[in-house]
């Protein structure tokens, strides 16, 4: 798996990027659960959904937030890391300047800090959120949400309560002109132990149905 620096606010950015085969490609970040919790670009969510985009044709870029593997710096609480994202997505989109798509998708921490993204940059097509943590972040900035995506959970989530996601997806869900899916993983805690195919499943399938919906001849 190629190995790249990007110059971030913060020093250097520890990433992962794999180039799709055919030019022109739809593209995709990557973003991983909480630094100061073991979360790395490794972490086995983001890393599935990192293979599971590749294999539909996307040029994919994972990445260590500041002060986890060689990424330079110390954890911001969010508003680094925020930083790091989007610099992350600029050298993303610099070197797929003609790409008909670009997706974010997170896991927990990651996926607080992917829909702060997607408020700012409204180039991005729709996100993956893994486990939001509406618990413990304040998702409000959301308003509207900008674009349609997926929301999946485990309903043996022991960190993240099925409620406080249902919560935040009634209100997303009230906003025009956005689908906000929703799929809930039987059994899955929190890092989808043992259920990973099935989390795999759900992202698949609303990949291959979101690409037909937002290609060109559509």
């Amino acid at each position: 798996m190629p190995e790249i620096t990007i110059n971030g606010p913060e020093g250097r950015i520890e990433a992962r990027y794999l180039a799709a085969k055919v030019p022109n490609a739809p593209i995709a970040l990557f973003l991983h659960p909480h630094p100061l919790h073991g979360g790395t670009m490794n972490n086995k969510v983001v890393y599935s959904l990192y293979q599971t985009f590749l294999a539909r044709g996307f040029s994919c870029l994972r990445f260590n937030f500041r002060g986890v593997g060689r990424s330079q710096g110390t954890f911001s609480r969010g508003e680094g890391e925020m930083s790091d994202a989007a610099a992350a997505l600029d050298w993303l989109q610099a070197n797929n300047q003609d790409s008909p798509q670009c997706w974010i998708a997170g896991f927990s921490f990651g996926a607080w800090i992917g829909m702060q993204l997607l408020m700012r940059r409204p180039e991005i097509t729709g996100f993956i959120s893994v486990a939001p943590p509406a618990n413990m972040y304040d998702f409000s900035f959301l308003a509207p949400c900008p674009a349609s995506g997926l929301i999946v959970q485990g309903d043996k989530d022991e960190i993240v309560p099925a409620d406080s996601v249902q919560k935040l997806i009634d209100k997303l869900r009230q906003q025009k002109g956005v689908t906000i899916s929703h799929e809930i993983v039987p059994g899955a805690n929190h890092f989808f132990n043992g259920r990973m195919d099935e989390l795999i499943g759900h992202v698949g399938s609303y990949m291959d149905t979101a690409m037909v919906e937002n290609s060109p001849a559509n």
